[in-house]
Order: structure tokens, then sequence, then C-alpha cells
């Protein structure tokens, strides 16, 4: 994709020997291509929204972790519990 938007604003420079008008539309199309690109200010709505879906993802990986580990370990904690509280007496 890159490589195709290379080659057309090449062209339109190009064409900008010819009438000025192109050099016109090739620098529109360099502005539109930085600014609602990869990364710009343009794509910020879908960013957030990305950036939320994966915190959203890693907190239902965490919780599925937490409630697989603490049910793996529950025996063990219940005696580390007992213990102390049989310590603390």
């Amino acid at each position: 994709m890159f490589v195709l938007l290379l080659i057309l604003v090449l062209a339109l420079l190009g064409f900008g020997l010819l009438n000025p008008i192109w050099w016109v539309a090739a620098a529109v199309l360099i502005f539109g291509s930085a600014h609602f690109g990869r990364g710009g200010s343009g794509s910020r709505g879908k960013g957030e929204q990305s950036g939320y879906v994966e915190y959203r993802d890693y907190r239902d990986r965490q919780d599925r972790w937490d409630r697989r580990y603490r049910r793996q370990r529950r025996g063990r904690w219940n005696r580390q519990d007992r213990r102390d509280r049989e310590h603390h007496r």
C-alpha cells in the first residue's frame, strides 16, 4: 500500500511540471496520508477503542487466571491462614 502511495505521489509531482495544480494534489495526498494514516490524529477514535478492547481483554484474561489460580491453591492458602491465626493467638 505504501509503495502504491509513493508511486502516486511521484506521478503527481511529475505531472506538476506540466500544471502546478498537480503539485497541490500531491501535497493534499501527502497531508492526508500523514494526518489520517497510521498513528495520525485522524485515527484517534479507532485507537482509543482498540486500546479499550485490549485493556478489556487483558482484564478478562487476568480474571480467568486469578480464578484458576485461586481454585488450585485454595487448600494451601487455607492451611497458611490457619497457621497464621494459630500463631497470632
